[in-house]
């Protein structure tokens, strides 16, 4: 008689780690077996009560009408004297490499920000290693330069640290000094002219605040199924996570870009470090253990981009759940050192690192991936259905609630997470021992796409600045070579380029055994197991055919 094995104990007992789990075998041959039963903390419930009082969190925050005010004029604009000298020196930073489809989008919204000419200094931080597109973001600086705007272009000859030794390098020109904040936006980041005017104010008389973080808005969040799924995150951690975290905590991790930093809050902190791949949530733990606090504008949005091919958006995930477990592996001394509370110890420790970047990866990876197709194997194994079923549908109803239009995608997000729980696993075991792979840092691709979704005019605008180039008298040969480089590459831009589909193995992999799963529960007369597994298998083979989202070109 094979055993009765019944996994509901594995999920379900209020047990500490180590505490065994009894099989009773019904075979005479045994008696009974004794397997030690999971860590408590890697029950589903914690996870769904951790959404769940973040979600109520949420609501007590809109049916309060909670959000940060500043009191009073911050710039003082009756002035007599003049309202310019009341408004602090901010000094914008625009990192990128070798974005030639964004980097007008981003220093044309930047260079038209609401500030005073002499209270701002925009830097564009090119790290291309592309001549071309060095030549085509210094004329782009070059041509607002012209029209009075204070900015210069700035090329490191060492790239070495990724964005944070980019960053790095940029604050330590003897100019900073004179500034008293710093504004940070990607290059496919296009802020509204009041931004500014919408963030710097919560600064004054608030000796404290260190960073003043703004929301993400997507211009192409409708793009294909992958961005609508994109969103649906997104939103959640914005809507819910960051402003949770900034109305009852004061922290949350920062988001590298669309934020306003006091530039003594970094100086304090360490500066930039190129210790991991997520630099913007390492200054945000080291600030928040020196004592600084934060503040979330959830009504301040910056237009940008999600990534619209499957490889782009899986590179950019590897490296957003392999930094923080560097990052975690690396700071966990400091923070029980610090003198922050026990209170403030514990979230970053328990909820910000091991229950959100380690647990929930973990779960999703083991239940749907490993768990759930091996127990159809086993004849008489049971898993309770309201860990197959109603916690998953519980935690994905909660984190598309703040995107109610995308409700209708609820079953193929569900799926979609789990399947990208292969990617979040393997990139959460690089990073935690320190692979090669946690240590790679790929610009996300993006296709420059502007507020209105058409990018014609734009196209029609770049190719007569190029084909009819303003050359002064005094232009050397050297100028004329590098014109027609220029166009010369510009054109090879507009060139149709076949697409190709990339396979991934194990996905496909993953894909048969949950396919083969579905099989054995049919056969077993699982009903609701088989659907379950048919459609996850299914999902398994579209991602692994790289039949989700734009293909790559």
């Amino acid at each position: 008689m094979a055993p009765r094995l019944n996994l509901f104990d594995w999920w379900a007992r209020d047990a500490a780690k180590g505490t065994p789990v009894i099989v009773k075998m019904e075979n005479p041959d045994f008696s009974i077996v004794e397997i030690d039963g999971p860590d408590a903390a890697f029950k589903p419930v914690e996870k769904s009560l951790d959404r769940l009082i973040l979600c109520l969190g949420c609501l007590y925050i809109k049916l309060k009408k909670i959000k940060p005010e500043v009191n009073g004029d911050p710039f003082q604009l009756d002035d007599p004297e003049g309202a310019h000298c009341n408004y602090p020196m901010v000094l914008v930073q625009i990192p990128m490499c070798n974005e030639r489809e964004v980097y007008e989008l981003s220093i044309s919204a930047v260079c038209q920000l609401d500030w005073p000419k002499e209270r701002l200094l925009i830097q564009v931080l090119d790290d291309s290693n592309d001549e071309g597109i060095q030549w085509l973001i210094k004329a782009e600086v070059s041509k607002w330069s012209q029209k009075g705007i204070n900015i210069i272009y700035r090329h490191r000859l060492v790239r070495t640290g990724y964005k944070a030794g980019n960053l790095k390098s940029a604050m330590s020109c003897d100019y900073v000094k004179d500034y008293e904040f710093v504004a940070i936006f990607d290059a496919d980041f296009q802020p509204t002219p009041d931004f500014l005017k919408q963030t710097v104010p919560h600064f004054k008389d608030n000796p404290e605040l260190g960073l003043v973080q703004a929301r993400w808005a997507f211009v192409n969040k409708d793009e294909n199924l992958l961005t609508r799924l994109q969103n649906i995150n997104l939103c959640f951690h914005f809507e819910v996570e960051q402003q949770v975290n900034g109305v009852f905590l004061n922290f949350f991790g920062f988001n590298g870009t669309a934020g306003v930093w006091r530039i003594k809050a970094l100086e304090d902190s360490g500066g930039w470090l190129e210790r991991t791949t997520v630099e913007d949530m390492d200054i945000a733990v080291r600030a928040h253990l020196n004592g600084w606090k934060f503040i979330f504008l959830n009504d301040v949005k910056v237009l940008c981009e999600v990534p619209e091919s499957f490889e782009a958006y899986r590179k950019q995930q590897h490296r957003w759940h392999s930094g923080p477990m560097q990052l975690f592996r690396l700071c966990l001394p400091a923070v029980i050192k610090s003198k922050i509370s026990i209170w403030k110890k514990a979230n970053l420790i328990f909820l910000f690192f091991l229950l959100r970047k380690v647990i929930l990866p973990f779960y999703s990876f083991t239940l749907f991936c490993i768990v759930l197709p091996l127990v159809m194997f086993i004849p008489e194994a049971e898993l309770p259905m309201w860990v197959l079923c109603y916690v998953p549908a519980l935690m994905t109803f909660l984190n598309i609630l703040p995107a109610p239009k995308s409700i209708p995608f609820l079953a193929p997000y569900l799926l979609f997470e789990n399947t990208m729980s292969v990617t979040k696993f393997n990139a959460m075991i690089s990073g935690l021992f320190q692979l090669g792979s946690s240590y790679e840092w790929i610009v996300t691709k993006k296709a420059g796409r502007s507020s209105e979704s058409d990018l014609l005019a734009a196209a029609d605008r770049d190719m007569k600045a190029l084909i009819q180039p303003q050359i002064s008298r005094g232009a050397s040969e050297n100028d004329l070579s590098d014109l027609g480089l220029l166009k010369e590459q510009k054109g090879q831009t507009l060139k149709p380029v076949k697409k190709i589909n990339k396979i991934y193995r194990k996905e496909l992999v993953l894909a048969f055994l949950l396919l083969t799963a579905a099989v054995r529960s049919l056969l077993s007369a699982h009903g609701l197991h088989f659907y379950f597994l048919l459609f996850q298998g299914i999902s398994f083979v579209l991602v692994g055919l790289d039949l989700i989202g734009e293909q790559i070109s």
